[in-house]
């Protein structure tokens, strides 16, 4: 293997230098190697670390915070959730399948090393424009990946959004959720035992993948990123549901004292992560590490991100019992070495030593760049751009066009591959809802789940973007009845040494703390993933809020489903205006401009109780958030699932219908409720100061929208449900 210099690896001059001044000589190349891992962007947390300061992760029900394998919050009854997302961008832009598959496989385990069972996947996905025959290639071996994946494993994917803009074309983005369910007394942390514990490495045997994988994902893709393909790990998703159960029986038996997933950096980053929690030291012979090819070197032994692997801490004279059982599940378990109380990280090759690094160099020695951001150039233009300059295009022709928007269009091209029913535990399913729901066996209660992020949005206004990304998050989980419980992110940037770049990050960043606390949905977990862009380009901001939410009794559920003859449809919040960054523009103009719809945060939270609180007294029958496509598109998806017309009639009081129609401002959702209902919710909505406007009634073959009594628009159901659900498909075929 040719020997990477330490620029090759990822590291600057000044670092270099920085590690020859905490080793007091040259590193060897083992211990270069490590260093070049663990300081990389996507273990080390350089550029990011200062500014995820800012978010608030604490509250009364949560368990776990940031800095283990997966958030934790408390769901009563002695049961807690374990939830995380994660990017795996860079390797599914080399190898689609693989990359998705493998991203998949390494959320899991951050799930089970905590002790839960997975019981939930979700996904959201970032892909150039559909008319690329690349990025239909992309999109293709992504959605397979996680299906082929996911469904092997038996744990279902239910929930997740897909985004198609030109800015991610050849960089896609592709972020996994996984959700597990645990019994608070039998959580599992990520922490080296006492001096003198055993270290074991159990699971599948170590090979020459994924080496140097978290370097590769620290930097841009480039024409030569295709040469880095050994860097994309390879799955077996059956190994994987071995692993799982074996080391949930480890748990269930109270066998180990710590846990930790091989993911990204391998035996390094989890050996060293383990350790540094209690200042531990430990020593490690690369002998005894099980291996699937002849003459691997330590180096490559140590930076293996080869799937399917756990490191443990076994409880005093445990050793054996965690064999046997590792040995009744076909997989290799292995003393490798012990924890030790000097803080050095020893690296063994049978007797004699060929690496010494301290453990918190690796760690928290990582350096720390606090970098100025940069207003970039076009963010005044655009957000001075007026979209009521533009002639207004026939209501009609523009909804069609939004209807067959991939970004707005049916998903079952994508969920239709996922076994989204296994376990049947999901009561509202993929396309149903504004998120997925699923009851708790055994109790009444049940948990919604959800991703969101509008990216258009945050590129235009950051700050206000990342508001909008948390509380659209919050607004899909009261939609179907839940209420907000805490939330995980995966921040998708682009370079962060580019100050228009940091820039972004810092203003989003900013708007997403600033919700989460007004939400009271503190951050548990989440990922940063930094570098995404090509010579073309970064792509657009995407911090991506995965959401879980409590239904107190699951029977109260709710969804976006227009169903009976007669129910009248009512506005919950204002009629909007706002067009800048709306999906209208944008199909109809060929136009990313304007000023971000203004957030409010407390109109955000009184709609969210308005809603639980309706839904819980049964005043309402279903719920739909506006967001893509704004109240005209809303309403469309609820008739196309409902099979079932409408009518409505809007004072348009002068303004623009293009504007009233197809604004994506938030702080608003569509309801329906039983007529003889209607009374009893609008005292309710104006007890809790929820304005409300009466907008008409489900029924018909055709969706007719009204101006003061003047039909403006009719298009029938049956039109509309064809270009809705096959406009994916059309692409695919």
């Amino acid at each position: 293997m040719k020997e990477l210099t330490y620029r090759e690896m990822g590291l600057i001059d000044e670092e270099y230098a920085k590690i020859k001044e905490i080793m007091g000589r040259e590193p060897n190349y083992l211990e270069l190697g490590m260093f070049s891992v663990m300081w990389s962007e996507h273990c080390g947390y350089k550029n990011s670390r200062p500014l995820l300061k800012m978010f608030p992760t604490d509250g009364p029900q949560v368990i776990q915070g940031p800095g283990e394998n997966a958030g934790v919050v408390d769901i009563g009854d002695g049961q807690a959730l374990v939830f995380k997302i994660e990017s795996h961008n860079h390797p599914s832009a080399i190898e689609p399948y693989q990359g998705a598959a493998t991203g998949v496989g390494g959320i899991v385990r951050d799930i089970f090393t905590m002790g839960a069972r997975p019981i939930a996947l979700l996904d959201s996905l970032r892909f150039g424009e559909l008319d690329d025959d690349r990025v239909k290639e992309l999109f293709s071996g992504v959605v397979a990946g996680i299906a082929g994946y996911g469904n092997c494993l038996g744990i279902p994917t239910v929930a997740g959004e897909v985004y198609f803009n030109s800015s991610y074309r050849g960089n896609p983005l592709v972020n996994a959720m996984c959700v597990g369910l645990v019994k608070t007394e039998e959580i599992a942390l990520a922490v080296a035992g006492e001096i003198g514990s055993p270290i074991m490495i159990v699971g599948a045997k170590t090979g020459r993948d994924g080496i140097h994988g978290a370097t590769f994902a620290s930097e841009e893709l480039s024409e030569k990123s295709s040469e880095k393909r050994p860097s994309v790990q390879v799955g077996d998703p059956f190994m994987e549901k071995l692993l799982l159960e074996a080391c949930l029986e480890l748990i269930r038996e109270d066998l180990i004292s710590g846990m930790q997933d091989l993911g990204a950096a391998g035996l390094t980053s989890s050996i060293a992560e383990t350790a540094s929690k209690k200042g531990r030291g430990v020593e490690v012979d690369v002998l005894k590490v099980p291996r699937r090819e002849k003459g691997m070197t330590p180096y490559e032994v140590m930076l293996s991100e080869s799937q399917e692997r756990m490191l443990i801490v076994p409880r005093k004279g445990k050793e054996e019992r965690i064999k046997e059982i590792f040995d009744k599940w076909g997989l290799d378990a292995a003393t490798i070495g012990r924890v030790t109380g000097d803080g050095m990280f020893k690296i063994y090759e049978g007797k004699q030593l060929v690496g010494e690094v301290p453990v918190a160099a690796l760690t928290e020695g990582c350096p720390v760049y606090i970098r100025v951001g940069q207003e970039p150039d076009y963010y005044r233009e655009y957000m001075d751009f007026d979209p009521f300059s533009l002639p207004q295009t026939e209501p009609r022709e523009a909804l069609l066009k939004l209807l067959a928007s991939p970004n707005i269009a049916s998903k079952k091209w994508v969920y239709s591959q996922y076994d989204y029913q296994v376990m049947t535990n999901t009561s509202v399913l993929p396309g149903d809802g504004d998120a997925a729901v699923l009851r708790i066996k055994g109790t009444s209660k049940g948990v919604a789940l959800t991703t969101d992020c509008n990216s258009r949005f945050v590129y235009l206004d950051p700050y206000k973007g990342g508001m909008l990304a948390v509380c659209e998050a919050a607004r899909n989980l009261a939609c179907v009845g839940a209420r907000p419980l805490a939330l995980t992110n995966c921040l998708n940037f682009g370079n962060p040494e580019k100050p228009q770049i940091y820039w972004q990050m810092q203003g989003t960043i900013e708007g997403m703390s600033a919700a989460a606390r007004a939400l009271n949905t503190p951050v548990v977990s989440g990922n940063v993933s930094l570098y995404n862009e090509t010579a073309e380009g970064a792509v657009y901001p995407t911090p991506v809020v995965g959401m879980v939410g409590l239904l107190q009794d699951i029977s109260s559920r709710c969804d976006m489903i227009f169903r009976d003859e007669g129910d009248i449809i009512v506005l919950l919040g204002r009629f909007r205006d706002e067009l800048g960054g709306s999906e209208y523009l944008y199909r109809c103009y060929g136009i990313e401009k304007g000023k971000v719809p203004a957030v409010d945060l407390d109109e955000e939270k009184n709609l969210i109780e308005t809603v639980l609180s309706l839904n819980n007294e049964g005043f309402i029958k279903s719920c739909h958030d506006i967001s893509d496509g704004g109240l005209a598109v809303t309403l469309a998806e609820s008739a196309i699932k409902g099979e079932i017309g409408f009518s409505v009639d809007i004072d348009f009081k002068g303004k623009r219908l293009d504007g009233i129609l197809f604004s994506e401002a938030p702080g608003r959702a569509v309801v329906t409720a039983q007529r003889e209902n209607l009374l009893a919710l609008q005292e309710k909505a104006a007890y809790m100061g929820m304005q409300v406007q009466v907008l008409g009634t489900v029924g018909g073959p055709d969706m007719v929208f009204r101006n003061s009594g003047q039909e403006v628009l009719r298009i029938s159901l049956e039109e509309a449900s064809l270009i809705w659900n096959r406009a994916i498909e059309s692409y695919m075929k």
